[in-house]
């Protein structure tokens, strides 16, 4: 069961998510709660439970974060039950997914098409929006492969653990 200090953090969560993503509250606490219960692994009435919610509350709230690829379900030989964990390993949960940006560019893009014959003052909200994307577009990999080499560089400093999806056995789960 839950100690107050992580519900605590998952109401956080919650609210944070809420307020800077538009998330349901739901899915924020979920995030907050993955991230600190014990065993990291919970089924989904280990989750209703420990966050006093229906499970078709956390079901959906599962199923929203794992098409964002930032959850992973997983079932045990014998188990008749998924359980579901924190991923950290796509580049969408990190914030490094430039899908987004390549979307928004293109339809900046369509903005401008539409604007063709228009002035440049009456582009120029989308000129930048184009430009601003493409430029993320360019970035993230970048930043994506500095992250990366920080990470090591702080695993092998001792200040993070090593890889979580190789301390099971040596193979990701």
């Amino acid at each position: 069961m839950p100690n107050d200090g992580e519900i605590t953090f998952a109401d956080h969560a919650g609210r944070f998510y809420a307020r800077r993503f538009g998330m349901a509250p739901m899915v924020g606490r979920l995030i907050g709660y993955l991230a600190v219960c014990d065993p990291r692994e919970q089924s989904i009435s280990e989750l209703a439970e420990a966050l006093l919610a229906s499970r078709s509350a956390i079901a959906g709230a599962v199923n929203y974060l794992e098409n964002l690829g930032l959850i992973r379900r997983s079932r045990a030989a014998g188990e008749r039950m998924d359980r579901v964990r924190i991923d950290m390993s796509s580049s969408h949960a990190m914030g490094f997914d430039v899908s987004e940006y390549r979307e928004a560019a293109d339809l900046a893009r369509e903005g401008l098409r539409l604007l063709a014959d228009a002035p440049p003052e009456r582009r120029a909200i989308l000129l930048e929006w184009a430009a601003f994307a493409d430029f993320l577009v360019e970035r993230m990999p970048v930043l994506e492969q500095e992250w990366k080499a920080h990470r090591e560089a702080l695993r092998a400093a001792g200040e993070l653990p090593g890889d979580p999806a190789t301390r099971q056995g040596g193979r990701r789960p």
